[in-house]
């Protein structure tokens, strides 16, 4: 390598390395999410968070001080200024440490879910296809959701179609858990299921 294609290298390195450096209030104009913003990308943002184990609040949406906290712990996790807030760059280090890109699911469903262990009266302790019903296994209408679909739950986390029962008709999914005292805690409610 000649002494001009050399110094081409250096000089590309040290601009890298100045941009890279530079502090994320600078980039104020790739914001993701900061406190006050809401809607779907919050929740995956919060999703995320908790998938690095650093969010243990709702993923509901909503950019609250709970949300910015665990950004700031995420941030000092990965050497960045605690600022609280999600650019572009921080999103895209979330995805990576979280392995988990919601942002390009092409398929999701809101759905009822209900919730059950292998505690519960009349349970063998495994599902219909004959795996050990632990939690991360979810009982689905296979017209819906096919067997063996990966999926990500919020509020849940990751999960596998891999189970289904006669009263699972439709949008309704039944999810597992490890205890009966979780499953009833959980209840039933709404929930954002994505196909991953």
């Amino acid at each position: 390598m000649n002494f001009t294609c050399r110094l081409k290298w250096q000089y590309l390195l040290i601009f890298i390395f100045i941009l890279c450096s530079l502090p994320s209030e600078l980039h104020a104009y790739n914001v993701a999410a900061k406190l006050g913003s809401s809607g779907e990308q919050v929740e995956q943002i919060q999703a995320m968070l908790s998938e690095v184990g650093v969010y243990y609040g709702a993923q509901d949406g909503d950019f609250g001080q709970q949300t910015e906290q665990a950004v700031k712990t995420f941030q000092k996790s990965v050497r960045r200024a605690p600022t609280g807030i999600v650019d572009k760059y921080l999103y895209k280090l979330l995805i990576y440490k979280s392995r988990l890109d919601l942002s390009k699911v092409k398929k999701t469903w809101t759905m009822e879910a209900t919730a059950y262990s292998p505690e519960d009266p009349g349970c063998s302790g495994s599902t219909s296809t004959g795996s050990v019903l632990k939690k991360g296994v979810v009982a689905v209408d296979p017209r819906i959701i096919p067997l063996g679909t990966k999926l990500y739950i919020l509020g849940y986390g990751r999960a596998i179609a891999d189970d289904q029962g006669g009263a699972i008709k439709g949008n309704i999914i039944d999810i597992a858990f490890d205890s009966r005292a979780e499953a009833l805690r959980f209840g039933r409610r709404s929930v954002k299921v994505y196909k991953i």
